[in-house]
């Protein structure tokens, strides 16, 4: 006896009419954005109102206290005090992207391709901002780091030579970057004691006749900075704070940069998992990983949009044979800096560290 089989040409096959979506993580940077002065990331919306393709953030320096005051007969007159000034323009760019299907092939899926390409359209586009903030958070002087060259890494380096650190102390500054970099040892992770040193290195660097770089503020007269970390360092953090994390915990909640298991606090400063900001190898004679960290004060980044992210279908559909949709919006996202556009531009309101960042064991 033989049994039937049946072709695979007509073997019936059941579909979910469900669909799985690949998991994206939001956009863990959104806490931290805010229109007003305190904000760690300040959102400019001018341009949604208003015709332009840049922005431009008026940034006013402190009056010099150094110098001190008129005292006595002193006269006024003559002896003004200059209000420092600077701007740093935003450039606005087009972001967009889209998914299309036809009639056909749409027909023969079981679960709704459209709605389907709606929400990865939705997760690309939160994606792509906390991309380019990661990649501005890196840049040298407006040149994102991947592409920037060793003669602007090192111009960048002596411009901030009061806002950088490498590995655990400061001693290991270089002029030249790649050897600061190499000082860096595979020992040199993330610890208390260097969120400590960044904390002290951000109160202590003078932005033009300042008093530090100027922290988010909340309640009375609480203060704080936001250092942003990859997963390997928060790691490494978590495990140098296991005797002292459960206080630290604790004395973060009312701090509203602080959320859940993606957070600690340790001396002022809220530390943030971002695990999409990368490693990278120095060039010693043996080469480690090293990743960046980034101290943060108010106003360390600015975001404008000229226009927020709006849905678009596709109109050349062929007779309603194509369904297309997108997104578009038009913002741009850069570092704040003093004296933009030139070698000697300094980080605004940002400590950059590099540490060691070993991979798992």
């Amino acid at each position: 006896m033989t049994n039937t089989t049946i072709s695979a040409a007509v073997r019936a096959k059941q579909w979910d009419d469900n669909f799985f979506i690949e998991y994206v993580r939001a956009n863990r940077f959104k806490r931290y954005m805010g229109t007003s002065e305190n904000s760690i990331i300040q959102v400019k919306n001018n341009l949604t109102k208003k015709k332009g393709d840049a922005i431009t953030i008026n940034l006013v320096g402190a009056l010099d206290a150094d110098a001190g005051p008129n005292t006595g007969t002193t006269t006024l007159v003559g002896n003004e005090k200059a209000l420092p000034n600077d701007g740093h323009k935003v450039t606005i760019g087009v972001v967009r992207d889209a998914t299309v299907v036809n009639v056909e092939e749409e027909q023969a899926s079981a679960f709704d391709v459209r709605d389907a390409g709606r929400q990865a359209l939705k997760d690309l586009s939160m994606r792509y901002l906390r991309n380019d903030i990661i990649k501005a958070l890196g840049s040298v002087q407006g040149v994102p780091y991947a592409t920037a060259n060793a003669t602007q890494k090192n111009a960048w380096t002596v411009a901030n030579v009061d806002r950088v650190l490498f590995g655990d102390a400061v001693a290991n500054y270089s002029a030249t970057h790649a050897t600061a970099l190499n000082n860096v040892t595979a020992a040199m992770t993330l610890t208390r004691d260097t969120v400590s040193l960044l904390r002290q290195i951000a109160q202590e660097a003078e932005t033009v006749n300042g008093d530090g770089i100027r922290p988010f503020t909340y309640g009375e007269d609480e203060e704080t900075y936001v250092l942003f970390v990859n997963s390997r360092a928060f790691r490494d953090l978590k495990k140098d704070l296991e005797t002292v994390h459960k206080d630290a915990r604790e004395r973060a909640l009312s701090n509203p940069l602080f959320t859940g298991t993606t957070s600690l606090y340790w001396d002022g400063v809220v530390i943030r998992e971002i695990p999409e900001i990368g490693n990278f190898n120095n060039t010693a004679t043996t080469p480690i990983p090293v990743t960046p960290v980034y101290l943060c004060g108010a106003q360390a980044l600015a975001v404008a949009w000229a226009m927020t992210t709006k849905t678009k279908l596709r109109k050349e559909d062929d007779y309603g044979f194509q369904y297309g949709v997108g997104f578009m919006e038009l913002r741009g996202v850069e570092k704040v800096l003093w004296g933009q556009g030139t070698t000697a531009a300094k980080d605004w309101s940002l400590v950059t560290g590099y540490v060691s960042a070993p991979a798992a064991a």
